[in-house]
């Protein structure tokens, strides 16, 4: 199958389908890794996000691309601690960036947490466990969200880390439905029937974490190896190329310049290929990687549990 070098929003707008990820990239690392990708490498969708912590060098890397802001897709997310206050959130991440507007704004989790604790990101209380906000609901921040569409700061709306049930939540009070929902997605944790509610309802599902974790054990399963075998591609290709084919956004992540060109490559996998990767989780290989602690928040994912 020849997979699509895009796809397309809800909005009719084109979002590249491989994007080049900016979660854990370092500082003194990631404005390098951004001008490589859009200048050298072909890039032409950055995603980052206030709580990385790095936006000023992601804007930084774009620019040194000289390619123009134009041609770029980029997107950011609003942290929890910014919910009852988006307008503000979103004016940080474009004065960091260095725009005046997103192509595409997140909601990071549909978790608030509280914006008068005592830190601008990770507030906690006296036992150490987070300081959500549990007075403001994804109904009110997604109502709120909508409004930046009124700014012309975003030219669309989505949202992270929802499950079926936080979706359905929003959707009975949106009146834009969210064009994305950004989840962790890979053959261990393929989330067929999250995906399929998605694209039921026009959301396009995006792809963080697709090889996994550091050190991952999808880089060195044999059945995933086989298929890169057979087309004489790396595991990641596949890995990329895998979530392509299912007809999800991709956001692999790197800083390293051999490893940001290789993954931009897509493999024309088969049916039978992408049948055997939509499988593995089922035959007992189910394993999520990100599980941050947000109890007690129940995310509505019936794997999320605490060991």
């Amino acid at each position: 199958m020849v997979l699509p070098t895009h796809f397309e929003l809800n909005t009719g707008a084109k979002i590249p389908s491989v994007g080049l990820g900016t979660w854990q990239s370092k500082p003194g690392e990631v404005a390098d890794a951004v001008t490589y990708a859009i200048k050298e490498a072909g890039y032409r969708h950055i995603d980052g996000a206030y709580c990385y912590g790095n936006e000023k060098e992601v804007g930084e890397g774009i620019k040194k691309s000289g390619v123009p802001r134009s041609e770029i897709f980029i997107t950011s997310k609003l942290w929890g601690t910014y919910h009852t206050r988006p307008e503000e959130g979103l004016d940080k991440t474009l004065a960091d960036l260095g725009t005046d507007y997103l192509d595409l704004f997140l909601i990071h989790w549909p978790i608030a947490l509280n914006p008068n604790g005592n830190d601008d990101k990770f507030p906690k209380h006296p036992d150490g466990s987070r300081d959500i906000l549990h007075s403001r609901t994804i109904e009110e921040t997604w109502k709120d969200f909508e409004k930046l569409l009124d700014t012309g700061k975003v030219r669309a709306i989505g949202i992270s880390n929802a499950s079926v049930k936080i979706l359905e939540r929003v959707l009975k009070v949106a009146k834009v439905v969210p064009t994305t929902n950004q989840v962790e997605l890979h053959p261990y944790l393929p989330q067929h029937d999250l995906v399929s509610y998605c694209k039921s309802k026009g959301i396009l599902p995006q792809a963080y974490s697709p090889l996994g974790s550091t050190g991952s054990p999808l880089l060195s399963d044999p059945e995933i190896t086989a298929i890169a075998d057979a087309h004489k591609a790396s595991v990641g290709n596949v890995l990329i190329s895998y979530q392509v084919a299912r007809g999800v956004n991709v956001l692999p992540k790197s800083v390293t310049p051999s490893r940001i060109k290789e993954n931009i490559g897509l493999v024309d996998l088969t049916p039978e290929d992408v049948k055997k990767l939509d499988s593995l989780a089922a035959a007992g290989k189910a394993k999520r990687f990100i599980k941050p602690d947000w109890r007690p928040f129940d995310l509505g994912f019936d794997d999320w549990t605490y060991e």
